[in-house]
C-alpha cells in the first residue's frame, strides 16, 4: 500500500518526523508532497522546494520504506486541488492529514484519509521554529539532525533573520498582501490546502 502525506515543511521538524514514523508502520511506500513548492525567501516560506526536498529525503533515510518526495505548487481552486495533487504524485491508496480542509477535499474525491495524532504541537510547529531562529533561541533539537545540517549548509538561519529584519524595517510583500501565497492585506492567509497543510 502506498500512502501520501503533504506539508510545507518550513522546515521539516520532529513533529512531521513523528507522523512519518507512524505512517510507515501502515504502508509499504510513502509519497511526501512538498506543498507551496513555488514559494521561498519569505518569513512564512523561507526555504526553496529543493532545500526542503533535501531535508525530507535525508531525514527519511532512517526508515525502511520506499519513499518519493515530490514538489507540489499551490493552486487556488480547491475544487480541483485533489486532481492537481494526483497529477504531480505517484498514485497512492491512502492520504494522511490532520488538516480539516485537506481531509474534506480528499474525502469528497473518494480518497481514503487517515488522521495521525499531533506530537508536541505546542513547540513542534513551523511558526515556532522560525520564531526561535529569528530571535536566536535554541531550535536544533526540534528537527532531525539531517535538517539541522541542511539549514547550516545553506546558511538558512541567517537567511530567516535577514528576511525578518527586512520585513520589520521596510514591510514585506507578505505584510502588504502582495506575495505569491495570496496572503490578504489583513495578514491572514486564505484557507487553501497548500498553505495550511499539516503543521507547516
Amino acid at each position: 500500500m502506498r500512502g501520501f502525506y503533504i506539508g510545507r515543511f518550513q522546515p521539516y521538524h520532529n513533529g512531521h518526523h513523528h507522523m512519518v514514523e507512524e505512517i510507515v508502520d501502515e504502508v509499504d511506500e510513502l509519497v511526501l508532497g512538498i506543498g507551496s513548492a513555488g514559494d521561498s525567501h519569505t518569513t512564512h516560506n523561507p526555504f526553496t522546494a529543493g532545500e526542503r526536498l533535501m531535508m525530507v529525503t535525508k531525514s527519511l533515510q532512517q526508515f525502511d520504506v520506499t519513499s518519493y518526495v515530490v514538489p507540489i505548487e499551490d493552486i487556488n481552486r480547491n475544487s480541483v486541488w485533489v486532481s492537481h495533487v494526483e497529477s504531480m504524485s505517484p498514485a497512492f491508496d491512502v492520504a494522511y492529514s490532520n488538516n480539516p480542509l485537506v481531509i474534506r477535499l480528499f474525502s469528497e474525491a473518494g480518497v481514503d484519509v487517515r488522521r495521525s495524532p499531533m506530537f508536541r504541537r505546542e513547540v513542534l510547529e513551523g511558526t515556532e521554529l522560525r520564531e526561535r531562529i529569528i530571535h536566536d533561541r535554541s531550535w536544533e533539537q526540534l528537527v532531525p539532525e539531517p535538517v539541522s545540517e541542511v539549514i547550516t549548509e545553506i546558511d538558512g538561519a541567517e537567511r530567516i533573520r535577514r528576511i525578518a529584519d527586512t520585513d520589520a524595517n521596510s514591510g514585506s510583500a507578505e505584510d502588504m498582501g502582495t506575495d505569491t501565497t495570496s496572503e490578504g492585506a489583513s495578514g491572514s492567509i486564505p484557507e487553501t490546502p497548500g498553505n495550511v497543510s499539516n503543521r507547516e
